[in-house]
């Protein structure tokens, strides 16, 4: 059909009605994974190197995780501040300028020389590095047809989780190499090398809505905040549910590179690998979410979420159980994540990037705090306290997801 309005540009701009925007291409939904995958590996590349970090700035054990915690810190602002400008400004431009500046970041953050500094620069990781990923995601999802939202998003939330899990692996086999210093060098290098590869290949995104500056778009969260049922009920979820997963993670390198283990922080970190199978979950709960499944794979994850510390409570003595801990952990948290956002976004359609951004806050309380509370527990009852903690947390999750059923609305399936 014709535009109303005639201009050269035409062929190119994508259709602002969602309902009727053509699926999106499996070359560019990979695309837009592998680039959250790069970009999120920013917000977790610390956790590995905990102790390193914590003898070279002289950092006492208990209070490790207080450099997860600036990175969440950087997170949360990025999400209140950041991650809506993608329903006010072009995407494409705002992602690009996010990578130079998170290069720059990451470059400052490898010089630095104090605890202040290094605390700084992980703030900044976590803003721009948070900011690029939740902008990615919202960008996809705006891009793609209503029948296939739910598996593009289950594809670029496995890109997201492979880099998150990547992350501790790469940098700890780095650190080993060169110290902490390269870890941050080399990903700066890796940003700017995505900068450019999008510069060349990103579309241009739906025309974002008027919503009358920026003071106007960072007042409607509150308001999504206070009247959508859905971002409540899965936001109080992801809260609970990535507290879990750090406090497991960021736990988990105290006793593994302690004696009887003694593991460097390659080692510690290729326990990430075995969570990357978590992806499968994760795409499959995105298909069921789009036939109208998502709150039976939520409660089947929530479960799996529970069982996962039996296995892991023997990590003393058994190699073999944390693994099939991890597994279990990581499938479920997949699978938690992607029906959340699915239930989320499939509704106000022109608010996509506040909608992620406000449930992201929930995920960076939670991640921040799962983080500070697990090397705390662990500094006071070891191994064993980390697990109960972590075990609690996740109950306390599947009884607010089968208590709050009542309250959520049935999602019809959208695929065609």
């Amino acid at each position: 059909m014709p535009s109303a309005a005639p201009a050269p540009t035409a062929p190119t701009v994508i259709p602002s009605d969602p309902c009727r925007a053509p699926a999106l291409e499996r070359a560019m939904v990979l695309l837009f994974a592998v680039a959250a995958g790069i970009s999120v590996a920013n917000v977790y590349y610390a956790q590995p190197l905990l102790d390193a970090l914590a003898a070279d700035f002289g950092i006492a054990t208990a209070s490790a995780g207080v450099v997860v915690t600036a990175t969440q810190a950087g997170s949360t602002l990025a999400l209140l501040l950041l991650v809506p400008l993608g329903d006010l400004l072009p995407r494409r431009a705002l992602m690009l300028w996010q990578a130079a500046a998170l290069a720059l970041f990451l470059l400052a953050l490898a010089a630095s020389a104090s605890v202040w500094t290094l605390l700084a620069g992980m703030l900044g990781a976590g803003l721009l590095g948070t900011a690029m990923t939740q902008g990615l995601i919202a960008y996809a999802a705006a891009l793609s047809a209503p029948s296939q939202r739910g598996s593009v998003l289950g594809t670029v939330q496995s890109g997201v989780v492979i880099g998150l899990l990547l992350a501790r692996v790469v940098s700890g086999a780095l650190a080993d190499l060169g110290g902490w210093r390269l870890v941050y060098l080399c990903s700066a290098a890796l940003i700017a090398l995505l900068g450019v590869v999008l510069a060349r290949t990103l579309p241009p995104s739906p025309a974002p809505a008027a919503v009358g500056g920026y003071l106007r778009l960072l007042a409607s969260m509150a308001a999504l905040l206070r009247h959508d049922r859905a971002l409540q009920v899965r936001g109080v979820l992801a809260l609970l549910m990535f507290a879990v997963l750090n406090v497991f993670w960021s736990a988990l390198v105290l006793p593994l590179s302690a004696p009887p283990h003694s593991m460097s922080h390659g080692a510690i970190g290729a326990f990430g690998l075995v969570g990357a199978i978590g992806v499968l979950g994760g795409s499959r709960a995105g298909r069921w979410a789009d036939r109208g499944l998502a709150q039976r794979a939520s409660g089947a994850a929530l479960l799996l979420l529970v069982l996962s510390w039996l296995p892991l409570a023997f990590t003393g003595t058994s190699l073999w159980a944390l693994i099939g801990g991890i597994l279990v952990l990581d499938i479920g948290a997949q699978m938690i994540h992607v029906t959340n956002q699915s239930l989320i976004l499939r509704a106000h359609a022109q608010a996509h990037s506040r909608l992620i951004g406000c449930y992201m806050m929930f995920y960076a309380v939670g991640s921040g705090g799962g983080a500070l509370a697990g090397t705390h527990v662990y500094a006071s009852a070891g191994w064993a306290g980390v697990c109960w903690l972590g075990a609690a947390i996740s109950l306390a999750a599947l009884l607010w997801w089968a208590l709050t059923l009542k309250w959520m609305p049935p999602a019809p399936p959208t695929a065609a």
